[in-house]
């Protein structure tokens, strides 16, 4: 496992640059499968998530510049040791100008090592397709310095550039995880697309980096138990996260702590780049019985400003059958333990 640690690192330190980038939940613990192909089964009983994501609302053009919805369904097999998984994404960018879709299916198998720890092995596979709204792009050569991109009466101006014989792509894509997990901690490790797979509509060019990038992450946590739950009072705990991601030349660093009390969870996380600050992210849930209900606000705190791009706003809904009182009895009667209670 350490070795795989180190080949991670170096491969996301020397990934190649390109310029696809995939859409990313700040509440990435409630779109588990997006992250990483090991975490398909990762409760006894089916789990249903929900994810909403409107990013930049204020930005001035378009209305809405980055939207996105996914959603997935996964539980494990106990008899085969494995998870099964399905994830559909819908992200629609420029106010619907490129919109991308995608629908993903999810194996993993575990591997005990010994009574507390275990090792998931994780693999996706699915299909994607974007397509491009050329009408709705303006070019520089049609905006006009006084009427703009359309004549007086309402027409656009025509473009010189050459409208692509094919406005829709469709892909077969592959992504591997690992996740290392024990009652206090998790470590986990995932690759997306590799296959790079091509999703230029103008064709490769040998100026361009061919192919959808590499996506690496590496993710990790621990979990501090305050108070286990009983009919005296609520459970309570706290756990501490950090996420690496790189695509192509884009990188970002997540960092921060999710809390639970109860019915009631709460966090904050800081989000970095590269070359800059990003964002802070808070979040407030509610959960009840097999419902959970998060909602997170990132506050923009890069050169582009909280007023100039309104920052985003997330919204999660977890179905998880794991949390109704006869699964909760049979997962304290088993032998099993893991710190994973902020994805479920």
């Amino acid at each position: 496992m350490f070795r795989l640690f180190l080949l991670f690192l170096a491969l996301w330190c020397v990934a190649p640059a390109g310029f696809g980038q995939d859409p990313m939940f700040s509440q990435f613990y409630s779109a588990p499968l997006q992250l990483n192909a090991a975490f398909a089964g990762t409760s006894f009983a089916p789990r249903i998530a929900l994810n909403y994501r409107n990013q930049w609302p204020a930005h001035n053009a378009p209305a809405n510049a980055y939207v996105t919805y996914a959603a997935s369904y996964d539980q494990a097999i106990e008899r085969l040791n494995s998870g099964f998984g399905l994830m559909l994404l819908s992200d629609a960018a420029g106010d619907g100008i490129l919109k991308t879709n995608q629908a993903v299916l999810a194996y993993s198998y575990r591997v005990r090592i010994n009574r507390d720890m275990g090792l998931k092995f994780g693999i996706d596979a699915g299909l994607s397709q974007v397509a491009l709204d050329w009408d709705r792009l303006i070019f520089l050569d049609q905006i006009d310095p006084l009427n703009g991109p359309v004549d007086p009466a309402g027409n656009p101006y025509p473009t010189q550039e050459v409208r692509p014989e094919e406005l829709s792509k469709t892909w077969f894509d592959v992504g591997a995880g690992l996740l290392l997990y024990a009652p206090r901690f998790y470590v986990g490790l995932s690759a997306k697309h590799l296959t790079t797979p091509d999703q230029s509509f103008l064709g490769l060019n040998d100026n361009l980096q061919a192919g959808l990038p590499l996506r690496l992450s590496l993710h990790a946590g621990t979990e501090l138990r305050f108070k286990t739950g009983n009919k005296r009072g609520w459970a309570a705990f706290v756990s501490p996260n950090v996420l690496l991601l790189r695509q192509g030349e884009f990188a970002q660093v997540n960092a921060g702590a999710y809390l639970g009390y109860g019915p009631v969870f709460a966090g904050t996380w800081y989000r970095h780049t590269l070359t800059n600050a990003d964002a802070v992210i808070a979040l407030v849930g509610f959960q009840k019985g097999i419902f959970k209900l998060g909602y997170s606000f990132d506050l923009t705190v890069s050169e582009l400003t909280l007023p100039g791009s309104g920052g985003a706003h997330e919204l999660s809904v977890l179905i998880n059958f794991d949390k109704s009182e006869a699964l909760q009895a049979r997962r304290r009667a088993s032998r099993y333990n893991d710190c994973f209670n902020m994805f479920r």
